[in-house]
């Protein structure tokens, strides 16, 4: 495969913890486009839906923005980090106050394909030419 370009897109800040996101992006690390998001659709878990999102974001800005052929694409990379963290206070017994973090997370899919074929503007006749004249 000649020309193989690289597209990203990045989710910041989903409201999950990237342990649990990062299982569902396990899933579909080094998979064609097409069978990650039908891989996606199926998985029962909440984290499905923010990394299905951000593929079919990467697939989007591929094809539009630069015009690769969407059946060659390929998940190149799919990296789950760790987002800030809200510390929040959970009541409990006697009046204390019990500690815990939200945790969120970023999620990064590269994307890498082949350049769609230019297609080639028709040249017109002569006649069709006079024909617009009129």
């Amino acid at each position: 495969m000649a020309d193989m370009l690289k597209v990203k897109a990045i989710a910041k800040g989903v409201d999950q913890t990237p342990r649990k996101v990062g299982i569902v992006a396990a899933l579909v690390r080094n998979r064609t486009v097409a069978d990650a998001l039908v891989i996606l659709e199926h998985v029962p878990r909440r984290a499905a839906t923010p990394v299905k999102k951000v593929i079919e974001s990467a697939q989007a800005n591929a094809v539009n923005n630069h015009g690769l052929d969407s059946k060659s694409l390929v998940i190149t990379t799919i990296n789950v980090t760790t987002g800030p963290r809200m510390r929040r206070y959970k009541p409990a017994s006697r009046g204390r106050a019990l500690p815990f973090e939200k945790k969120s997370s970023h999620i990064l899919v590269e994307v890498s394909g082949t350049e769609k074929p230019k297609k080639k503007p028709v040249a017109k006749k002569a006649d069709e030419k006079k024909e617009e004249k009129k």
